[in-house]
């Protein structure tokens, strides 16, 4: 295998593997939104404890995430110097900016408010403990954003001019708005949004489905079961729409990925003409992903359509034999969007920005001894996170609300009004 194929790999990799972090964080922040507010709004104490209760719990597995998930983020963008550094070169001035803000926003401000939020449970008042989740759920929205706008300027280039200089030819950033308002940023932003939705939805749905099958926790995990549902059937539906809804747009900028068979042949053809002699078709199996996440959406928002009377009617309690199958869901809309990832990536190949830069002009040139180090050492880091994460997440979720690790120690008196620990010496 040559140096640019491991390197190639070795990103797809790393970025498929952060991406499932990706997709859990989004998803169960903006479930905690939902469980958060009915907590802080609600008037009777019996339903505000059972809100606090599932922020806490699911808040946990949040936290459990983000912490590996992150970590997973900083092995990622070593890449960009050790793999990619004709890349940063040629383009580094228009989407390293993008880049440095997703940085600050991951690493200073989303953590700092998580940390509020963390610490701050029956020590802040509720408005403002509420606030910090929400400022969580804005920045790490933000931080995917700014990724996306570096990505969407590799999809489609806008915004800029080449120049000559004495380091060579490099892009200067020329129309910040149009890089801003790049449509294939924004196309894949509220694509993913969807995709989230649905990745926070069907873990929440999973783990409710498996406590309701084995008769635990009934009241907290038959609500669980409801929100989860919710946020999955509305998540694969809007990603679904917004999948297809893009197709035409990607098609006038990336002509491959929307022919047919019969005009594979004259679109290559143009592609010929307009950016030299090679072949530009999508590779081996890659309409096959493409077919894949398609075939998830259909086929999931049908299914989870037949089984809404289940929800809407709260049957969940006396059809715990159809809990399995919410189970084995679990996973397919994450292989959705991972194989909705690679068609993205891999479908603008040899691009790595199209129409600007070919992918093993982007190489940085590393030896096929050291790539094999980088691919297996950042290989075996990311995977190691991703399996810890998941085993943790996969042990608390199992466990329930049993033991409530934010809850303050037994026998200190809390107000249930207004959650807060009530000082010693005022009861």
């Amino acid at each position: 295998m040559e140096a640019l194929d491991l390197a190639r790999l070795q990103f797809a990799v790393t970025t498929s593997i952060h991406w499932l972090f990706v997709l859990v964080t989004l998803g169960l922040v903006t479930s905690l939104l939902y469980f958060q507010t009915r907590a802080t709004l609600a008037r009777k104490e019996e339903k505000r404890e059972l809100y606090f209760r599932m922020t806490r719990f699911w808040g946990l597995m949040y936290v459990i995430n983000y912490a590996l998930g992150i970590a997973s983020g900083i092995v990622m963008e070593f890449q960009f110097g050790t793999s990619w550094a004709g890349l940063s070169h040629l383009v580094g001035g228009v989407f390293g900016a993008p880049l440095a803000l997703e940085t600050i926003i991951a690493f200073v401000a989303e953590s700092t408010f998580l940390a509020l939020w963390i610490f701050g449970w029956h020590k802040l008042p509720k408005a403002v403990h509420l606030g910090l989740i929400y400022l969580v759920a804005i920045t790490a929205y933000l931080s995917a954003f700014w990724v996306l706008v570096a990505n969407g300027f590799m999809q489609n280039p806008v915004g800029y001019e080449m120049t000559e200089g004495p380091a060579g030819r490099t892009a200067v950033l020329t129309d910040v708005g149009a890089v801003f308002a790049n449509p294939s940023t924004w196309w894949a932003f509220v694509h993913i949004v969807g995709a989230a939705m649905a990745a926070g939805g069907v873990v929440i749905l999973g783990t409710a489905a498996w406590h309701i099958f084995r008769k635990t926790e009934d009241a907290f995990f038959l609500r669980s079961f409801r929100v989860g549902f919710t946020f999955l059937f509305v998540g694969i539906g809007w990603a679904f729409g917004t999948g297809w809804a893009q197709y035409g747009f990607v098609g006038e900028i990336q002509p491959m990925k929307s022919a047919d068979d019969a005009e594979i042949g004259a679109v290559n053809a143009e592609l010929a003409a307009q950016y030299g002699a090679g072949d530009y078709r999508l590779a081996d199996g890659l309409r096959g992903a493409f077919d894949f996440m398609a075939m998830v959406g259909e086929v999931g928002s049908m299914v989870l359509l037949l089984v809404a009377p289940i929800v809407i009617w709260k049957l969940a309690a006396k059809m715990r034999w159809l809990m399995p199958l919410f189970i084995v869901f679990v996973p397919f809309p994450f292989l959705a969007a991972v194989a909705g990832w690679v068609f993205r990536e891999v479908g603008r190949q040899p691009w790595a920005v199209y129409g600007v830069q070919t992918t093993a002009e982007a190489f940085g040139g590393a030896t096929v001894g050291g790539m094999w180090t980088s691919f297996i050492g950042f290989t075996a880091v990311l995977g190691a996170l991703l399996i810890t994460a998941w085993w943790l997440m996969l042990r608390h979720g199992l466990r329930g609300p049993r033991v409530d690790v934010w809850q303050p120690d037994p026998g200190t008196p809390v107000d249930t009004a207004t959650n807060l620990l009530i000082p010693q010496g005022t009861r």
